[in-house]
């Protein structure tokens, strides 16, 4: 069977992993009147704080209904459903297991509303590496099950009123 596009029947559950450090660290704030530009070389500085700094995420710009951040994860992550807002990931480093769609379930597999939940039941599992590009449109459930490490840059953006 495919994994890029099976359909998961049975309750997928998320852990926590190595993940530590989940505060998010807001670099700046996005302008207005000009554009930013980062070098690879002040992107991999960043990188390299996360990990002594044990970040997960760093905003590298908030824009109030948007903003551009780099995540770093290792084992997996909280699944997450954002009402609003639209996902773009491009994968810069490493691989891990992303899960979409289906129903955010607890650790009881019973469905939970809500933006958090320890899991995904009837998600699509797909082994994303560096180079991919994952859209995830608002409203649609979604989170890393399992990784050895992967980074990434998230773009987010509100679609929905």
């Amino acid at each position: 069977m495919n994994t890029r596009t099976a359909v998961l029947t049975v309750f997928v559950a998320f852990t926590a992993g190595t993940v530590v450090g989940t505060q998010i660290f807001i670099r700046q704030t996005a302008p207005t009147d000009r554009a930013v530009h980062l070098s690879f070389t002040e992107l991999e500085e960043i990188v390299t704080a996360m990990d002594d700094e044990q970040r997960t995420t760093v905003r590298l710009l908030e824009g109030g209904s948007y903003n551009v951040n780099v995540r770093k994860i290792r084992g997996g992550e909280t699944a997450l459903l954002h009402p609003r807002t639209t996902d773009v990931y491009v994968v810069r480093e490493g691989e891990g297991t992303l899960v979409t769609g289906g129903q955010l379930v607890d650790e009881n597999d019973r469905p939970v509303d809500g933006q958090r939940a320890a899991g995904i039941s009837g998600g699509i599992e797909q082994r994303v590496r560096a180079g991919d590009l994952v859209f995830i449109p608002a409203g649609v459930a979604h989170g890393f099950r399992e990784t050895d490490g992967i980074e990434w840059f998230n773009i987010r953006f509100d679609t929905q009123p």
